[in-house]
Parts: structure tokens; C-alpha cells; sequence
């Protein structure tokens, strides 16, 4: 067997960002940022949420008022894993670190400071696409889904607020 470099494989926890982000945009949701890092660890997606109601405000003001930060920590897991699909990887200290690089982001970009915030979390599966009759049910439940280069990606759950800054 060949020792390939890393780039030759896929980076499966990319995809499952990507999948995330996709259906992110799909419900209305600007993708401001993917994989933002500084010293303190990196966010998976930064997104911006333009909802809200008409209160006769416009341009910026208005998506100001109106506008949702969101911090979303990713979790790819193929089935069977031992950390419960990732969420048992949402450690007070990984919750303190994600708060960390979220300051840095809000710093670095003054203008969305004053937007609300919440840390988000999406719980992705995957399989190769050749395994799928054995798991028809997750298949059914997921709440979006996508094949790539031989395998299926399964956006299981999203929680939203998952946890408190």
C-alpha cells in the first residue's frame, strides 16, 4: 500500500462544514466566515442570520437590530463512534475556547459587535455510500443530506444555543 500525501485524502471534517453551510444558506443564513482561527482555536463557520422583523430602520441600522450572530462548532462522526456523534467533544473547555476565538472575531470586526450571539452546534454523519442499506433510518431522519467522492454525508441534528457564553 502506497503512502500517499495528506492531500490526496479527503478531509472529512471539511466536508461535513460544507454540508453544514450549505443548508445554512439553504434557510436564509450569510456565511461571513469558514474555519476563522486565531492563537485561542478556530470557529468552523461564522454565520449571520438578516431576520427579524420590518420596524422601518434601513440599510445597516436595520441589520443591525435585526441580525444573529451565530458561532457553529461542527462534529463529523462516522456511525459508531465513541464520543455520542461528537457532542461529548463540547467540553466546558472546548466551550471556553470557542468563546475565546469568538472575541477575537467580534474585535477583529467592531461592526458586528453589537449583534446577538449564540454557539451553535451540528451534529454530522457520514458513511460510504456502499454501507448505506444498513442504515436506512438515519438516512430518513437526517435533516439534510449530500454524497461526496463515495461517501454520504447526514446533517443528524442542529442545536442551536447549545451552549451559554
Amino acid at each position: 500500500m502506497a503512502n500517499h500525501p495528506p492531500s490526496h485524502y479527503l478531509d472529512i471534517g471539511q466536508l461535513g462544514e460544507d454540508l453544514v453551510t450549505q443548508w445554512l444558506q439553504s434557510n436564509g443564513w450569510l456565511i461571513l466566515h469558514r474555519r476563522f482561527s486565531c492563537r485561542w482555536g478556530e470557529i468552523d463557520i461564522i454565520a449571520q442570520y438578516p431576520g427579524g422583523e420590518e420596524s422601518g430602520l434601513a440599510g445597516k441600522e436595520y441589520l443591525t437590530q435585526n441580525s444573529t450572530l451565530a458561532f457553529v462548532e461542527v462534529k463529523t462522526r462516522s456511525p459508531g463512534n465513541w464520543d455520542a456523534g461528537g457532542r461529548n467533544a463540547i467540553t466546558p473547555q472546548k466551550q471556553a475556547k470557542l468563546w475565546r476565538t469568538a472575541e477575537i472575531f467580534l474585535a477583529q470586526y467592531p461592526d458586528k459587535a453589537d449583534y446577538p450571539c449564540r454557539f451553535d452546534v451540528a451534529i454530522v454523519s457520514y458513511q460510504p455510500i456502499s454501507q448505506l442499506q444498513t442504515q436506512i433510518k438515519s438516512v430518513q431522519d437526517a435533516l439534510f443530506s449530500s454524497s461526496v467522492a463515495g461517501y454520504k454525508f447526514h446533517l443528524q441534528e442542529y442545536i442551536p444555543e447549545a451552549f451559554d457564553a
